[in-house]
This record gives C-alpha cells, sequence and structure tokens, in this order.
C-alpha cells in the first residue's frame, strides 16, 4: 500500500494512494504501522490534495555515511569498514513539497543528498541480518541535506546535518510488501531540472538488512524510527567545481516504486530572524 498524508479542512489525515485518487481514511500513524485493516470513507483527487510529510515524527533518525561506493570515490573517501551511523535531529523533519529553508549567516553550503529511508515496524533489538527486514514497515524517500561547511568545520556531522528543515520525507509511505527487493530500486536527484544523482540502491556498501542488524546490537530501535541509508555519487560536494543550493532553486529526489518529492530554496538573514 502507498499511504499519504493529506491536509484536509485544515486537519492531517491519511489516505490510500491508488493512481489520481486518494481514499481517506480513518487510520492513525500506529494503525498503520501495525498494518490494521482499511476502509476509505472518502476519495479525493491527487492532483488537487496537499500532501503532508508521511510519517509521525519519530523517536530517532538514524543516518549511515558513505554507503555508496560511487560516493566514496567521488569524496576519495576510502570505503568504511562497518557501517558509518550519525543521526539528524527529528526537528529537520520536512513535507515532500515544503521549502528547505536556512540563514546565511549560518552556511553558504547547503548540499542535497538523495536517499531511501526506511521506517521500523516492530521493536527491534539483536536481531540478525537474515531476520532484519522482518522487522521493517515500510519506505519513503528523503533528502539527507547537508551543511557542509558546518558538518566538515565541526568536525562532527550532527549540528551541519540537522539545521530545522533539512530532512524532507515522502512523497508517500510505501509498504514492504510494495518493494520485495529494496536494493533495486533506481534513486536520483535533479537541481533546476538538471539531473544531479543518478544511481541504484544496489550500489549501496551495507544493504538494508545489513544495516538494521548493525544498529540493533548497539540500541533498539522502535516503532516509528527512520533510518537514511546513504547517498548515491553526484552530490555537490565531490563536484568540481562544486555545486551548492541557493536561494530560488528548486531540488527533485526520486525513487523507483516511492515517488518524487520536490523542495524550494529559501536563504534568510540570521539564523534566528523572524
Amino acid at each position: 500500500m502507498k499511504w499519504v498524508k493529506v491536509n484536509q479542512a485544515g486537519q492531517p489525515v491519511y489516505g490510500l494512494l491508488n493512481g489520481t485518487k486518494i481514499g481517506l481514511t480513518s487510520h492513525t500513524w500506529d494503525d498503520i504501522l501495525a498494518g490494521k485493516p482499511v476502509e476509505t470513507t472518502t476519495e479525493i483527487n491527487r492532483e488537487t490534495a496537499v500532501l503532508l510529510n508521511p510519517i509521525q515524527r519519530p523517536g530517532k533518525i538514524v543516518c549511515v555515511g558513505l554507503n555508496y561506493m560511487d560516493h566514496c570515490r567521488e569524496t576519495n573517501t576510502p570505503p568504511p569498514e562497518r557501517p558509518l551511523l550519525f543521526t539528524k535531529f527529528t526537528t529537520t523533519i520536512n513535507g515532500p513539497y515544503d521549502d528547505i529553508v536556512w540563514s546565511s549567516d549560518l552556511t553558504s553550503k547547503v548540499d542535497f543528498e538523495a536517499e531511501l529511508a526506511v521506517i521500523i515496524g516492530q521493536t527491534c533489538r539483536c536481531v540478525s541480518e537474515a531476520d532484519a527486514l522482518n522487522y521493517v514497515a515500510g519506505y519513503t524517500a528523503a533528502n539527507d541535506v547537508s551543511a557542509r561547511d558546518v558538518q566538515l568545520g565541526d568536525g562532527q556531522w550532527v549540528r551541519g546535518k540537522s539545521l530545522d528543515t533539512f530532512c524532507p520525507l515522502g512523497p508517500a509511505f510505501v509498504t514492504a510488501d510494495e518493494i520485495p527487493d529494496p536494493q533495486n530500486l533506481a534513486i536520483r536527484s535533479s537541481l533546476n531540472g538538471a539531473v544531479m544523482q543518478d544511481s541504484n540502491t544496489r550500489e549501496m556498501i551495507f544493504p538494508i538488512a545489513e544495516i538494521i542488524a548493525f544498529c540493533s546490537q548497539a540500541f533498539t530501535l522502535e516503532p516509528g524510527d527512520v533510518i537514511l541509508t546513504g547517498t548515491p555519487h553526484g552530490v555537490g560536494l565531490g563536484r568540481d567545481p562544486q555545486v551548492y543550493m541557493n536561494d530560488g532553486d528548486v531540488i527533485a529526489v526520486e525513487i523507483e516504486g516511492i515517488g518524487r518529492i520536490e523542495n524550494s530554496c529559501r536563504v534568510e538573514g540570521g539564523p534566528c530572524s523572524s
């Protein structure tokens, strides 16, 4: 199933996406994660619906760095021997078509990273790689937006990855049964219509099952937690000359079987200006 969350008369409502139609339901996020039976009420047109971030704010966002071999090559970085984990704060979460916003006083090197996001469906601790995908509720598309000057200047990545609005998600939450092989999905990004990243999830160094098993050995993954699984080659940092996003730019991320998110960029003054 492809779940979307829409703004319906000022209220967020979940619905099932079926082509050009969305069947609205009374389901909550917990109902969706639990796989409860679905009954739709009203049907609306996809084209006129205002789509929101499809997931509820998670307990944590776990991110994997340098997880595509082609991305390691473009940044001249040796591939890691085990998954390289960091986090983005949950206040980064943004809608599939909302603005990405940052302060010119804080950063001038804001980059894009197309990523497949995994949503955990049940409590997961000390699981094997063979069983790991059984704990996945579904998938969505993500943009791991990164302030490179902050990220690399700090010496660790969290602040540069965690500016508000720096994690657009969507447009749909696609249940795991709809994606039997998450390691064979086309993934791409485009900036102002020009393709920047064009790869496939089979290029991951550590596949999703290994990432989940690795995480679960150290900490509990809970229902609704999000894992961003890394980005392929083509990011702005790895280009010569480097390419960063500017005010008015439009960045899109598209993943096969999930859909396309598209966000405009908006640069403001001071970091706390109103």
